[in-house]
């Protein structure tokens, strides 16, 4: 019946635009997200691809979510051919400010919950005998450092370490984990933090290729990395960033 994928973070933005570029590609979709309310709309648009993708309530810091996410998938599609692990929380914030609660909601979302969720999805394939694929969706701020970012920064660079941990861990399996790194994304929540001209042009002055990357690219990148051209790739990050990080 094709294959199948759960996208975290698939009501809004990245995640919607990953789920929509898998559905067209013939992937079902287990459209994972905190916000239920979002995933309906996105269950549509999947829904005209790809018959048959289901809504996953997913609250990545809560150790029986997740379980129940990844059971829901399993039930439906038995064990996904891919896990997109994109759900994420950002945070702007000075070190002297950033709080212990703060960082805990960071890293428990971005780092912790993206392990667990690829160790629930990983037992699934292995007790089946079979292989899959993972895509972490890190970030830019994962490989070069920003101010005010160092929460999301260093979630993101244990995402990309994670990634080669489990790649090693798993090799001979069949499972495949690699992650990509985007810079600015222009998502809809984007544009409207960048309204500002000036603000705008800021950022793009930071980027060599003078613009952002797009949600359609990011989806793409991991079609290819869950697909069979990249059949001998596992431990990378795939960076999409316009040449940011190359300075």
């Amino acid at each position: 019946m094709g294959r199948t994928a759960i996208v975290t973070g698939a009501g809004a933005g990245l995640g919607r635009a990953i789920a929509l570029g898998l559905a067209q590609a013939g992937y079902r979709i287990g459209l994972a997200d905190i916000d239920e309310a979002g995933l309906a709309g996105a269950l549509e648009e999947c829904e005209r691809h790809a018959p048959g993708s289901l809504v996953l309530p997913l609250d990545l810091r809560q150790e029986e979510s997740i379980k129940a996410c990844c059971d829901a998938a399993v039930a439906a599609f038995g064990p996904p051919d891919l896990l997109v692990n994109n759900a994420g929380v950002a945070l702007h914030r000075p070190v002297v400010d950033l709080t212990w609660d703060e960082w805990d909601t960071v890293l428990d979302v971005n780092l912790k919950g993206v392990f667990f969720m690829s160790q629930r999805f990983g037992a699934a394939l292995i007790a089946e005998g079979r292989g899959g694929a993972i895509v972490n969706i890190a970030s830019a701020h994962g490989i070069v450092a920003l101010a005010d970012r160092a929460a999301y920064g260093i979630s993101k660079a244990g995402v990309i370490h994670l990634t080669k941990m489990l790649a090693i861990e798993w090799a001979r399996l069949g499972i495949r984990v690699n992650a990509i790194a985007p810079g600015t994304v222009m998502t809809p929540s984007r544009e409207a933090l960048l309204h500002d001209p000036d603000a705008r042009r800021r950022m793009l002055d930071r980027i060599p290729m003078g613009r952002f990357p797009t949600p359609e690219e990011v989806a793409a990148a991991v079609l290819y990395l869950a697909g069979d051209g990249a059949a001998a790739m596992t431990g990378h990050t795939l960076v999409l960033d316009g040449g940011t990080t190359v300075w």
